[in-house]
């Protein structure tokens, strides 16, 4: 599944690509994820994904294979395994800045691929849930990149960021879809059952 986001940010070049390299700034901006190391090419974590009433763990690695910063060009390989399934999730994410009325367009192309639960939604819902991700990232990447940062404390190291909500980031349009399989599931399990129930009879009959 490839996908492609372009958005903006209101400081020169320069500076957002040193702050995109930045991992543990930026890590806040994405929901439900945590970095655990970084040693300046190699980043080790977890994000956690909600489907419903259900929440998926993965844990993983992502690793800078290239960081061109005449080009400002980075492309990063990302892993990740389900802590508690066999779901997987792995992604190349390619992303270029360039100078644009004195802030940064950044252009990002993502291949992905994704096994278990979070897949059954299909590619369509998926682009969904990356066009509102990606939205809010460069929200609040721009909040960050023009306001001092606050100085840490222990409660903010200690809370555990929220699971990413694919439901509720996708809005309406997931919830009917999931309506829709749930629905589907419903009548495949209601014909089943209907099924079954005849061919007991059936068997029950031919004993008498």
């Amino acid at each position: 599944m490839e996908l492609h986001h372009e958005f903006t940010v209101p400081v020169p070049v320069d500076d957002a690509w040193h702050a995109l390299l930045d991992i543990e700034r930026v890590a806040p901006c994405l929901p439900g994820a945590v970095v655990e190391d970084y040693d300046g090419r190699t980043v080790t974590g977890s994000v956690k994904v909600r489907v419903g009433p259900v929440t998926v763990a993965y844990r993983g690695t992502a690793v800078f294979e290239e960081q061109d910063e005449a080009a400002h060009r980075m492309v990063l390989a990302a892993n990740g395994r389900e802590t508690r399934g066999q779901g997987t999730a792995r992604a190349t994410v390619t992303a270029t800045l360039a100078g644009h009325d004195g802030g940064t367009a950044v252009s990002v192309h993502t291949d992905l691929t994704v096994t278990g639960r979070p897949a059954q939604f299909g590619r369509g819902v998926l682009a969904e849930v990356g066009d509102r991700l990606v939205g809010r990232f460069a929200d609040c990447l721009a909040t960050r990149l023009t306001t001092s940062p606050e100085p840490a404390t222990e409660d903010d190291e200690e809370e555990e960021p929220r699971p990413l909500d694919l439901l509720r980031t996708a809005g309406a349009p997931l919830a009917r879809r999931a309506g829709l399989v749930a629905a589907a599931l419903a009548a495949l399990a209601y014909t089943a059952a209907r099924l079954l129930r005849g061919r007991r009879k059936c068997r029950t009959r031919r004993r008498r």
